[in-house]
């Protein structure tokens, strides 16, 4: 067993490459629970007791905090989801009580409330990716296995578009 953690590192530009790139890995295989990006800024400096001026003085540091990465299908799902569903369950709930205008306010209640959280998930992502892009791009993380799934990772990464890319070790 291996005392060390492989990964692939690389920093993008466009948001949208990132996406295209998560999307190419997959395809190859990779599971969704080995790619991870940089947390917000503020959990960064709190975890780290400072501000990073660039994604490359933090990229390779194990205490700094990461987050899961979702596809742009997953952030639009989540950010859509919440209003329709609270909307049918508003509607549910009380139709059973004795529907009418209080289902309809309960119906509207949980759409605006599903949209507002839609609207927060969509936001922290937005917040994420702008502090990013201003201090250098946005990394991307990727757990490799082996040398195999190393190259690929490397390869992949650089043909949509990933600049400083490299592999680094971690302690497990």
């Amino acid at each position: 067993m291996s005392d060390e953690i492989r990964e692939v590192v690389a920093a993008f530009d466009d948001p949208a490459a990132l996406d295209r790139a998560v999307f190419a890995l997959e395809t190859q295989g990779f599971d969704r629970a080995a790619l991870s990006v940089l947390a917000t800024e503020d959990t960064v400096a709190s975890a780290l007791g400072h501000r990073y001026q660039q994604v490359r003085d933090v990229e390779d540091d194990p205490k700094v905090p990461r987050e899961a990465f979702f596809s742009r299908m997953s952030r639009l799902e989540a950010e859509t989801f919440p209003a329709p569903a609270l909307a049918s369950l508003g509607w549910l709930m009380l139709a059973g009580v004795g529907g009418g205008i209080p289902a309809i306010i309960a119906a509207g209640a949980g759409g605006l409330i599903g949209a507002a959280l839609g609207g927060l998930i969509h936001h922290h992502y937005a917040v994420r990716i702008q502090e990013q892009l201003a201090r250098g791009g946005v990394v991307l993380w990727v757990s490799v296995r082996d040398a195999a799934a190393e190259a690929t990772a490397k390869q992949t990464l650089q043909a949509q578009g990933a600049h400083d890319v490299h592999v680094h070790k971690l302690a497990a």
